[in-house]
């Protein structure tokens, strides 16, 4: 039994990474850390897809004299498609972080929820009420 869990420890290292990434997303405050936690997270998945679509003893899948067990292209090609979604995602949240900086003066989760609840306090004048609806 012990074998079996020592010998597939690449699974455990991508189970590990991907619970190094999801912990950094829970429970950081900073904006910036929570997307470094992302992307932890998903390249432990994408390692993760990439080693389970290996065969062993499989070869390239092109045709040739030597026949045998392939290896599966599409989990290595939907996983280049993964990681050009993963970049586009962080991008795109490191400009929302960078607006919400610019609009709040801070980067800290906790302290954005603050603001914002002292924001809900204040009475808005009636002529700018008027043109908010």
């Amino acid at each position: 039994m012990i074998e079996i869990i020592l010998g597939k420890y690449n699974y455990w290292i991508y189970i590990a990474l991907m619970m190094i990434g999801f912990y950094a997303m829970i429970a950081k405050e900073n904006l910036v850390k929570k997307i470094l936690g992302m992307n932890i997270f998903q390249t432990g998945v994408i390692l993760l897809y990439v080693s389970i679509s290996k065969v062993s003893g499989g070869t390239v899948p092109i045709i040739w004299d030597k026949g045998g067990p392939y290896d599966n292209p599409l989990p290595h090609v939907l996983m280049l498609t993964a990681i050009v979604v993963s970049v586009s995602t962080t991008a795109v949240a490191l400009a929302l972080i960078v607006r919400i900086y610019k609009s709040y003066g801070t980067i800290e989760d906790d302290q954005i929820v603050v603001i914002n609840s002292h924001d809900g306090d204040k009475e808005i004048p009636s002529e700018k009420a008027s043109t908010i609806i």
